[in-house]
């Protein structure tokens, strides 16, 4: 076990008139908890966990009186490196030396294999003195930043060491929640072998299952835009919406992870998490209360009301396709099949497109198109709501043309924020009607950049709000969506695409959307 920094650091106060609690109210400061983070050593660890609680005590919204202690399985100069990992990840720099110096003597680490008992007898003594020392209270954020393969190990450990008890509901009491990481199993039998191994040894209340796209500003804002508005709700539902069209796109290629992606796929790793996340918040109904059973019970519902694509259908409502060589942005890249560790007969898909259906009262005969790929023309993340076009071409007559129907951008990443798309007369005489945005960008409105997504999860999960997490029963229905579509694709021999780098996808992925429609490029 190792510490760091000095007991007469300055626990330094931030310049007057600065913004710190960007985004997040005072009232939602974390209480005493120690955030242990197996996995110390890992990329997630340094490019988003410890940059996470670095902006959070920046913020002052983590307690003076809290811990950070990595946990791996090499030695490790843990603070030395995750100081140099804030300075190089952090969204606030430079570096505030006064406030990572108190971070710096908060923060340990403890060495040893995750099937070891040895390593949790080390880390009790380290939590036993981070309680003592730093008023922690018993209270214990558990983050397994780690493979599914690991998880129910280190939950065993955990356990058998005393260190995750049964949950105390009373106010005030001490908590030990557990954030488990995606992939949250490979298929819907794995989940559910997962869920059943969690759920054997730890609560639900105290499962953590994180999607970091629910963090995303934009993401949570849906439903703020459609529930704390009177304009938009009325117009959310199959009268008005013509279709929902869902872009989650990336400009990076495998990025040297060629093994994990030729088991794992764009289907897998994006679309039955961060897509169907998504398109659940687009979809669901009001739910009774901001809590998290709530919430989750109307995304849920969600899920179970998407039509079944099974059979014959996968080739006609599914395309999937892998990128070739091309250009982004001037610079020649390979194709997927030249990338390292990858079969060079692969068939693995980097691009996947769906139409859906919501079989339900709201969305009943609106299609929900959906596309996910790497190695697209730009890293994008958006949700169009396309509204119907006008009955009447009203203007056709005084030469004005017809007007473009509405849209209601919702941009998740990058430039966060919400456009508007309607028809306008262009000045001068007649009719002319152009199409023009109205457009809201969340830095722009609020003078600030916002919280990172892990920021705002870390907290949620310190304060005990899973409303922006994932229960069992919706990781389960996502899988049981899309494992007969995967199953599919291997059983009919689907063909697989293939696009040009840099371009918007495989052409074919024309085909899912109704006649004389187009996919929107930004």
């Amino acid at each position: 076990m190792a510490k760091a920094g000095d007991s007469d650091d300055k626990k330094g106060a931030a310049p007057a008139g600065n913004p710190l609690r960007e985004g997040m109210p005072a009232d939602r400061t974390a209480p005493p908890c120690a955030l242990v983070l197996f996995g110390a050593s890992g990329d997630l660890t340094k490019r988003k966990l410890v940059p996470a609680a670095y902006n959070l005590a920046l913020s002052r919204l983590l307690s003076q009186n809290s811990a950070v202690i990595g946990v791996a399985r090499r030695p490790l100069p843990f603070v030395d490196q995750m100081k140099e990992a804030v300075a190089k990840h952090s969204r606030r720099k430079p570096i505030d030396q006064d406030v990572w110096s108190d971070l710096a003597r908060r923060t340990s680490y403890v060495q040893g294999e995750f099937h070891d008992p040895e390593t949790y007898k080390k880390l009790a003594a380290e939590l036993e003195r981070v309680d003592k020392e730093h008023g922690t209270n018993g209270s214990r954020l558990f983050y397994l930043a780690v493979g599914p393969d690991q998880m129910p190990t280190i939950v065993h450990g955990l356990v058998e060491a005393g260190l995750v008890k049964a949950p105390d509901r009373t106010s005030g009491a001490a908590f030990q929640h557990v954030v488990v990481e995606k992939p949250f199993g490979t298929d819907l039998p794995s989940a559910r072998a997962l869920n059943r191994e969690l759920l054997s040894q730890l609560d639900e209340s105290q499962i953590y299952r994180i999607d970091h796209y629910l963090g995303k500003e934009t993401v949570q804002n849906v439903i703020v835009l459609r529930f704390g508005n009177t304009i938009f709700e009325p117009l959310w539902n199959r009268q008005h919406v013509d279709r929902v069209e869902i872009t989650v796109a990336e400009d990076l290629g495998v990025e040297g992870r060629g093994k994990f992606y030729e088991g794992t796929g764009i289907t897998r790793d994006i679309v039955q998490n961060h897509a169907l996340q998504v398109l659940t918040m687009i979809g669901m109904e009001p739910p009774i209360a901001w809590d998290a059973n709530s919430v989750r019970d109307e995304k849920v519902k969600v899920l179970r009301a998407l039509r079944p694509i099974r059979g014959e259908d996968i080739l006609t409502q599914t395309v999937r396709g892998q990128y070739a060589a091309g250009s982004i942005r001037g610079d020649k890249v390979p194709g997927y099949r030249e990338e390292p560790d990858v079969a060079k007969d692969s068939e693995t898909e980097t691009f996947v497109a769906m139409r859906l259906a919501i079989d339900n009262f709201r969305w009943g005969g609106v299609p929900f198109v959906l596309r996910s790929g790497k190695r697209l023309r730009r890293r994008l993340a958006e949700v169009v709501l396309h509204f119907k076009p006008l009955p009447h071409r009203l203007f056709d007559a005084a030469g004005g043309g017809a007007a473009t129907p509405n849209q209601l951008v919702l941009r998740i990443q990058p430039d966060e924020g919400i456009s508007l798309r309607f028809g306008a007369k262009v000045p001068g005489g007649g009719v002319a009607i152009r199409d023009v945005a109205m457009d809201f960008l969340f830095g722009a409105a609020f003078g600030s950049s916002s919280p990172e997504a892990y920021e705002r999860l870390l907290l949620d999960a310190m304060r005990g709000d899973a409303t922006l997490f994932t229960r069992d029963d919706e990781v389960e229905a996502q899988w049981a969506f899309i494992d007969p579509i995967l199953e599919g694709w291997k059983n009919l021999k689907a063909p697989l695409a293939s696009y040009e780098a840099g371009s918007w996808g495989p052409k074919e992925a024309d085909a899912l959307l109704p006649e004389g429609d187009r996919w929107r490029e930004p």
